[in-house]
C-alpha cells in the first residue's frame, strides 16, 4: 500500500496517476512496478525480523502496523507521483484488520483491501449499465470498460444485477459469502489507461443505483474455509488457521443461496 509520509493511505482517490502503475506479482513473491516513461522497479518482500522497520499506518480510520518496502519503492513511487509518498508491505497476518463489525462474521479480517478480500462484477451487469450510460447525459464516456471497476473476479453468463440476490456462492472448490454490494467512489470515473476523470458511471449510478446515499456496483465477497489445524500451509486468505483455496479461469460458479 502506498501512504503519504505521516501514514495516511494513498489511492487513485487522491492520486489518480495511480492507475498508470501496473504492479505485477513475481513467482516467490514480490512485485514489479512499471509505468510508461518510468524505469521498472522490482520489489522484494521485506526481510522479516526487522522490529525498527514497523510503523503504523491509517486505512480509513483504522490503524494497520506495517513494514517498509524499501527506499528503492519509496523513491520510485515518490518520483512517478511527483510527491513523498511509502510503500509498505503487510507482513504478519496477525495484523491483519476485522471486516466492518456490520458485514462481519467471528473471525473474517481483510489486509491492505480496502474493505473487504474479494470483489466479484458480471459482464451482464456492466453490459447493461453500459446500454443506460448511452441513453444518458454523458454518453460519449462510454461504453466503460470492465477495469474501471477493479474487481477480482468476473463472472459471464448471468442475467444483469442477478448478483443482487446472491447470499453464498460457490466458485470451483471455494465457497464465499456475498458479504454486502460495492458502494462506488470516484475511481470508477477515472481512465485506466489516461488517468483522466469525466462524469460516468456515477452519474448513471445515481440514477438508477442508489441505495440512500450509496451507488451500486458489484458485490463485496469473504470466503469461507473450514477451521483447520495451525500449520504454516493453512495460511489463507483470511489469516492463520483459516484455510486457502485456489480460483481458476473458466471455473463453473453456482448460486448456493
Amino acid at each position: 500500500m502506498v501512504v503519504e509520509p505521516g501514514g495516511r493511505y494513498v489511492t487513485q482517490r487522491q492520486q489518480a496517476r495511480m492507475a498508470l502503475v501496473s504492479a505485477e506479482p513475481l513467482p516467490g513473491g514480490g512485485i514489479r512496478l512499471s509505468a510508461a516513461d518510468h524505469e521498472p522497479l522490482t520489489v522484494a518482500v521485506p526481510e522479516p525480523g526487522d522490529a525498527a522497520a514497523v510503523s503504523t499506518v491509517w486505512l480509513h480510520k483504522e490503524a494497520v502496523e506495517v513494514v517498509s518496502a524499501g527506499a528503492a519503492a519509496d523513491e520510485w513511487f515518490s518520483g512517478f507521483l511527483g510527491s513523498p509518498v511509502r510503500l509498505v508491505h503487510l507482513d504478519d497476518p496477525a495484523r491483519r484488520r476485522p471486516l466492518t463489525p456490520d458485514f462481519a462474521r467471528g473471525g473474517e479480517t481483510v489486509s491492505l483491501a480496502d474493505e473487504f478480500p474479494l470483489l466479484l462484477t458480471t459482464t451482464a451487469s456492466l453490459d447493461a449499465l453500459n446500454s443506460l450510460i448511452a441513453q444518458g447525459d454523458h454518453p460519449d464516456e462510454g461504453p466503460l470498460p470492465m477495469n474501471r471497476f477493479r474487481p477480482n473476479v468476473v463472472i459471464e453468463g448471468t442475467a444483469p444485477w442477478a448478483e443482487d440476490d446472491w447470499l453464498r456462492i460457490r466458485i470451483g472448490e471455494v465457497v464465499f459469502r456475498v458479504a454486502k454490494p460495492c458502494a462506488r467512489c470516484v475511481i470508477t470515473t477515472t481512465d485506466q489507461e489516461t488517468a483522466e476523470r469525466g462524469k460516468e458511471p456515477l452519474r448513471t449510478l445515481a440514477r438508477h443505483r442508489r441505495a440512500g446515499d450509496q451507488l451500486l456496483f458489484g458485490q463485496n465477497l469473504v470466503p469461507e474455509f473450514p477451521e483447520l489445524p495451525e500449520l504454516p500451509s493453512a495460511v489463507g486468505l483470511l489469516g492463520e488457521g483459516r484455510g486457502a483455496g485456489t480460483l481458476r479461469l473458466g471455473d463453473r460458479v453456482e448460486i448456493l443461496e
